[in-house]
């Protein structure tokens, strides 16, 4: 960190701390962090879960005079961080898909008149240029972007407009950035400057060692063979715990399984409705289960520091999901434990999840699809276009979206879509294609990579900070995972 906070400054800093949140102290890096957005600096933040990245943005956001707008992928996650400011009497407004239109324009006067400090909305939502006017019309003293490393890994599947961030920071007048995430390598980290257009962005890095966190691998070849592991690993672990699944019907199965043998367990994912997802979270969170059987739907935002181990029953797609999934684990400092059961045969599920990124035929039938509606007003919406493309929803908003970075599709008021060049050849769209395939063949790096971290025989915590680029960190065995414990400090 290269961030010099003045006595001044800390002064400051830490009075707001204690008036507004009643902390005396600042956790590693939440200072530097916070100067810096009060400077007007553009920062990015790496530090990892459970460490407090919400304070980060909070701190300065209250003691500007202007707006800060809080991006991020998550509704629930939003409307978490969005409730706990509102209970400390702090304005809030969120701007989101789950408003209805009333909702929204109520949402949108508010800010208009600046009553709110913070306004928490969506990547979607600050695609819309009529949204983007409304903000304009404010003083922004700080853009803030959560789980910033969607813009780089996968970025495009998981939210395709996190691609058009730096676009909406460049139309609002570019306010000072504050982009944070807990899992961000090296060049994950370039990815983000540049695709925010934020060259000079000071970095905020606190590690990515977890000394209370200990880590194992257990080799279970076979259904059987797996379901017995993890049946032996929830009656031997104490508290209660995450056991993450890599589909849907995993889930359902496992958690049937073990509910049959009297574990009380909870399930979760994104298809299940809403009132069962909630149902099962608060159960969760009121202890009443020894384990919540997941994907990776379930987690982010969850503010649980006693979860004691997270289990993950098939192979993550990346080490960064992996670090970051195991580390909700132990965020109140104790001893806690992310392990994996390993069968060689989950690297062809995780080989089933290939092939996301939309090749040139399917970027021209999307153009061709969107001209169908080229003399008709307004243009359409994406269910609009769903109805007549053969694309799933979410490659055809990802067609959508590298579409408009090359200034082939506009984003219209209303969230509608126009063509801004009627002709597309084959061979233009290969061009573009293939700028982006390179992240499809990263996709299958980073694949491989974790496969080698779950076969490796070196230190576990070694490999993981190595491929984080902190790899000076231990100088010798962790001593608290499966390769190395009783071999050097716990």
């Amino acid at each position: 960190m290269s961030i010099i906070v003045t006595p001044e400054e800390r002064r400051s800093l830490r009075s707001h701390l204690r008036e507004h949140f009643g902390f005396r102290r600042f956790r590693a890096g939440q200072e530097e962090a916070a100067a810096s957005a009060l400077k007007g600096k553009d920062t990015v933040v790496v530090m990892p879960t459970g460490s407090g990245k919400s304070l980060c943005y909070q701190l300065p956001g209250l003691a500007m005079e202007g707006t800060t707008v809080v991006v991020g992928p998550l509704l629930a996650l939003m409307k978490d961080q969005a409730d706990a400011l509102a209970r400390r009497g702090f304005p809030v407004a969120e701007v989101n898909s789950s408003l209805n239109d009333r909702q929204s324009r109520l949402a949108e006067e508010a800010i208009e008149v600046g009553l709110p400090e913070f306004v928490f909305t969506t990547p979607e939502r600050m695609a819309d240029p009529a949204f983007r006017a409304v903000l304009k019309r404010r003083r922004l003293d700080l853009f803030v972007i959560d789980e910033a490393h969607c813009i780089s890994q996968w970025g495009h599947d998981f939210r395709p407009d996190y691609l058009d961030l730096g676009l909406a920071i460049a139309d609002l007048g570019h306010p000072p950035v504050l982009a944070m995430t807990a899992t961000a390598t090296p060049e994950v980290i370039d990815d983000i400057v540049e695709s925010l257009g934020i060259p000079d962005a000071e970095l905020v890095h606190t590690g990515f060692d977890r000394p209370n966190l200990g880590l194992s691998v257990i080799n279970a070849a076979g259904a059987e063979a797996k379901q017995n592991a993890l049946l032996h690993l929830l009656q031997e672990a104490e508290g209660v715990g995450i056991v993450y699944c890599a589909t849907v019907k995993a889930v359902d199965e496992l958690s049937e399984f073990l509910g049959g043998l009297g574990l009380p367990v909870a399930s979760y994912h994104g298809r299940m409705p809403l009132r069962k997802r909630v149902e099962a979270q608060d159960r969760f969170m009121r202890g009443e289960v020894r384990a919540m059987v997941a994907t990776n739907a379930f987690g982010l935002g969850i503010d649980k520091p006693d979860i004691r181990f997270v289990i993950h029953y098939h192979l993550p797609g990346t080490l960064e999901a992996y670090y970051q999934e195991f580390g909700r684990a132990g965020r109140d400092g104790e001893p806690a434990r992310g392990i994996l059961i390993y069968d060689p045969a989950d690297r062809a599920l995780q080989s089933f999840f290939r092939g996301r990124m939309p090749d040139a035929e399917d970027l021209v039938n999307a153009h061709h699809t969107l001209s169908r509606w080229e003399d008709e007003p307004g243009g359409p919406t994406l269910s609009e276009l769903l109805k007549i493309s053969p694309l799933s929803k979410t490659r055809l908003r990802v067609c959508l979206g590298l579409l408009e970075r090359f200034g082939l599709v506009s984003r219209e008021p209303g969230r509608r879509y126009r063509l801004s060049r009627r002709e597309l050849s084959l061979g233009e769209a290969t061009r573009i294609a293939s700028r982006f395939r390179e992240r499809e063949e990263r996709g299958i790096l980073k694949r491989h990579q974790m496969t080698e971290y779950a076969e490796s025989r070196s230190c576990r915590w070694g490999t993981l900070l190595d491929y984080f680029g902190n790899e000076d960190v231990l100088g010798g065995p962790c001593g608290r995972c499966d390769r190395c414990e009783g071999t050097g400090p716990a």
